[in-house]
């Protein structure tokens, strides 16, 4: 039975067969016209990916054209856990699904998303056996972080972009999910964006432009040595 989840594409700018897929996943109350927003900044530099930003499959109530992986009243860890561990059988699926429709491999896939889609993002794409190209994640948070040493299945490239300013998963949420796959033996690569607040700035932009390059052209394919790898925004 086919994934419900749908939302816009961007096909890729060369007008040929894609070669690689960025799967985008919004964030709570938004949609996926939302973040193919990145797809149309990103796309002119790559001009071979297939963009693909599906609207999560419910709606959020008094949210017109709003919508949620899973519902969220507060940042409970427990809730926000098992939140992400219902909706992540459907992001699973509808990765495979997309993988299948533009005949590539999980090699040619990047996973990103914007603050409740990174938290799907991070864990499914580190619970798959088919080790994906890359999971890039802004102003987002690890669900279940306790957990990931003993179910994560693969170690793609990461990258964590956030701002020092975001009053809606502050900082540390961030910080944390590093410490937290770190713990569990992997690396990981963050950003800490001087005066951003719950949103992505030009520096996220850039360093996540760079990343999809790194993840796609094979230069973060070699296994990640485990730690901690930091970048700081400098103020302008």
């Amino acid at each position: 039975m086919p994934s419900k989840l749908d939302g816009p594409r961007l096909a890729p700018q060369s007008g040929e067969t894609p070669k690689k897929l960025v799967i985008l996943l919004h964030g709570y109350g938004s949609n996926g016209d939302d973040l193919i927003g990145l797809a149309q900044h990103w796309a002119p530099q790559l001009p071979d990916v297939q963009w693909v930003s599906p609207n999560a499959p419910d709606p959020v109530p008094g949210a017109p054209m709003g919508y949620q992986w899973f519902p969220i009243s507060n940042l409970d860890p427990k809730r926000i856990e098992e939140g992400a561990q219902s909706a992540a059988p459907i992001v699973d699926e509808f990765i495979s699904e997309e993988l299948e429709r533009y005949g590539l491999g999980p090699q040619d896939l990047v996973l990103s998303g914007f603050s409740q889609g990174c938290m799907l993002s991070l864990h499914t794409g580190l619970r798959r056996e088919a080790q994906i190209a890359g999971i890039l994640g802004f102003s987002g948070a690890l669900p279940g972080g306790h957990k990931l040493k003993e179910e994560m299945r693969s170690k793609p490239p990461i990258r964590l972009i956030h701002g020092d300013q975001d009053p809606v998963l502050p900082l540390p949420f961030m910080l944390d999910a590093a410490q937290s796959i770190a713990a569990a033996g992997h690396g990981v690569d963050f950003h800490i964006s001087a005066g951003i607040p719950h949103s992505i700035g030009p520096d996220g932009l850039e360093l996540g432009l760079d990343f999809l390059r790194a993840a796609f052209s094979g230069r973060y394919r070699e296994a990640t040595p485990g730690g901690l790898h930091t970048r700081f925004a400098r103020e302008s």
